[in-house]
């Protein structure tokens, strides 16, 4: 499956980092704790990366993350 991605959708660096922490299985706090940012941001950025990317949760998130290529396997 080829995906079309457009600017607007890309994930911008810390984006990015929360999605890989996401795919590693960590919650909103864990990934606050790791990346020192309040538990609130990391909330804001999941909720923008769901709409850009059109997901509905962190699942359909994580597996944008592999078809786009931010998240790579092993």
């Amino acid at each position: 499956m080829i995906l079309s991605i457009k600017q607007e959708n890309v994930l911008t660096v810390r984006e990015q980092q929360i999605l890989y922490h996401i795919a590693r299985g960590l919650s909103n706090r864990g990934i606050a704790a790791r990346l020192a940012l309040s538990e609130q941001t990391v909330k804001v950025h999941l909720a923008n990366m769901t709409a850009k990317a059109h997901c509905d949760n962190r699942a359909a998130l994580v597996a944008y993350g592999f078809e786009t290529g931010v998240l790579r396997g092993r």
